[in-house]
């Protein structure tokens, strides 16, 4: 079962999902990964966050950047938000993802940033999983050579 279920607004954010898909294989952790636009595809999301198993959602969006938001008013589990630059440099998508109302947050990362959206998954799961927080604190250790 999947420990993060990452979601792509649009097949062309793939390569961002792969950055995240990458850094979660680096720590083991169980993903599933599905192109569901909140725009096109509504009803795929919805059901996609209903039937997860997940802990953590990783929803990766441009232009308006709707999708982590509407995930995060349909789970009460950690939603981050990486927004993709397809207009406006990200700008858009950034803003979209940073500024939600009260109530709903979403975490969020650098535009284009899956690889720091894959680790703050990770550092979420370890608050509930000494293994993977050991794995966590390793794999920081090595940032300081």
């Amino acid at each position: 079962m999947e420990k993060v279920l990452i979601i792509s607004g649009s097949k062309s954010d793939e390569e961002i999902a792969k950055q995240v898909m990458t850094t979660l294989d680096a720590f083991g952790v169980p993903y599933k990964y599905e192109v569901a636009s909140a725009h096109r595809n509504p009803e795929k999301v919805e059901k996609l966050v209903r039937e997860s198993s997940a802990d953590v959602f990783v929803c990766i969006a441009g232009l308006s950047a709707a999708l982590p938001g509407v995930v995060a008013s349909k789970t009460n589990k950690p939603v981050i938000g990486v927004p993709i630059s397809a207009a406006l440099g990200g700008l858009d998508a950034l803003l979209s993802i940073a500024q939600m109302p009260p109530n709903v947050p979403v975490a969020c990362v650098g535009i284009g940033m899956g690889k720091n959206a894959g680790i703050l998954a990770v550092e979420i799961l370890a608050t509930a999983d000494a293994e993977l927080g050991k794995k966590l604190a390793d794999f920081k250790e090595k940032l300081k050579a």
